[in-house]
């Protein structure tokens, strides 16, 4: 099988680091499964246009990204690290509504004193 074949079988970060041979806290993984995933993925990206064409040399460059993307969230957590869109979102904007705005059929509410 291929490296791109090996890793369309890999489902968790767990599958991935064994599958890459590196050593891992279950602990860290537990917590930041999906950032690590996420991250190395991100990693990926940035460098697909420098991966190496030769599998093994391949293989090495992904071995290391994981690595990293691992390491990322052992040093370091989920709310710094800030790897999803969600976390990078802005303050929630609130928006005021007047009792009188609450009303049925068109008609304000009644409030009784």
């Amino acid at each position: 099988m291929s490296l791109q074949d090996d890793l369309e079988e890999l489902e968790s970060a767990e599958d991935f680091l064994n599958y890459f041979e590196l050593p891992y806290d279950p602990a860290v993984v537990h917590v930041n499964r999906l950032h690590i995933l996420q991250r190395f993925h991100d990693y990926l990206a940035k460098g697909q246009t420098a991966m190496p064409e030769e599998e093994d040399a391949s293989r090495e460059v992904h071995k290391t990204l994981l690595q990293r993307a691992y390491q990322d969230f052992v040093e370091s957590n989920a709310l710094t690290e800030k790897v999803f869109k969600v976390f990078h979102m802005h303050e929630p904007q609130t928006t005021f509504v007047p009792l009188e705005g609450l009303g049925i059929g068109g008609q304000g509410a009644k409030i009784d004193a």
